[in-house]
């Protein structure tokens, strides 16, 4: 027989109010004990540190971009503005690379300070060498210039007894020598190199077709050949049988005088045979 007063549906009802509260204290004794324990934060990234860059050789500053720069960082710490930092590298916008170099603009190129070498040890001057001069040799020639062109050709003949001056500006050298016929003109060999007067004195019964004297340097190592002209004056041609004043010539007087010689000794001879 069931208890009396014994209600099902109470019991029920009774038994989910115990439940929700059981399971309102369990999440407030949850939310307290998250309360109390402090949330653990995730630790902030370390940047690395800032290099303090210096101008290179050419005067550029440049900056190494290393993990965890922005453009906007670099731009703060180095007080270059963002701008300008886009405008000096030619960047549209802010995206930059670990290990890209950006020019943070220019500066003096690094100061060297020479370190002083030896005094450099002065070298005595050697004298220069004196110049030895040197040797040089000369030929005139005096030819017979028959057909007057002041030319020697083939055919004219060396004048005789033709007088040679050789002199040179010094006074170290002065020299003479005669012409002789042949075929060889005068040398004088071995005269030192300088500056030399040469002169020639035509022969009675010449007229000269060159210059008689002539000027030049003679340098060592040289064979200077010099052609003198002359050409027989009308003097000294073939000249015609004189006359006498009778008009006769004396060589008719010398063809008679032979004519009468014969004569006679023809008539000695027809002497002799007559007497025989």
């Amino acid at each position: 027989m069931p208890f009396s007063g014994y209600n099902p549906d109470a019991m029920k009802k009774h038994f989910h109010k115990r439940l929700q509260a059981g399971l309102g204290l369990v999440v407030l004794g949850l939310l307290l004990l998250a309360w109390g324990i402090p949330a653990a934060a995730a630790p902030l990234k370390q940047l690395t540190p800032f290099p303090t860059p210096t101008p290179g050789p050419d005067g550029r500053i440049l900056y190494r971009v290393q993990e965890g720069d922005t453009l906007l960082r670099i731009s703060l710490i180095s007080g270059v503005p963002l701008e300008e930092l886009r405008g000096l590298n030619n960047l549209t916008g802010d995206n930059i690379i670990v290990g890209q170099e950006l020019l943070l603009g220019l500066g003096g190129p690094t100061q060297v300070t020479p370190t002083p070498g030896p005094s450099p040890t002065p070298t005595t001057a050697l004298p220069s060498p004196s110049p030895i001069p040197g040797l040089g040799n000369l030929c005139i020639l005096l030819y017979n210039d028959v057909n007057g062109n002041s030319m020697a050709e083939d055919g004219e003949t060396i004048i005789s007894a033709g007088a040679i001056s050789v002199n040179n500006r010094s006074g170290s050298v002065s020299l003479t020598a005669e012409t002789t016929a042949g075929e060889e003109p005068q040398c004088f060999n071995e005269l030192p190199e300088g500056e030399y007067s040469i002169s020639v004195a035509i022969p009675e019964g010449y007229n000269p077709t060159t210059r008689t004297s002539f000027s030049l340097v003679l340098k060592a190592g040289d064979n200077t050949f010099l052609d003198f002209g002359a050409q027989v004056n009308s003097v000294a041609e073939v000249v015609a049988p004189a006359v006498t004043e009778s008009g006769r010539s004396p060589w008719i007087g010398v063809i008679g005088g032979l004519f009468l010689l014969a004569g006679i000794v023809l008539a000695i001879f027809a002497g002799r045979m007559l007497k025989r």
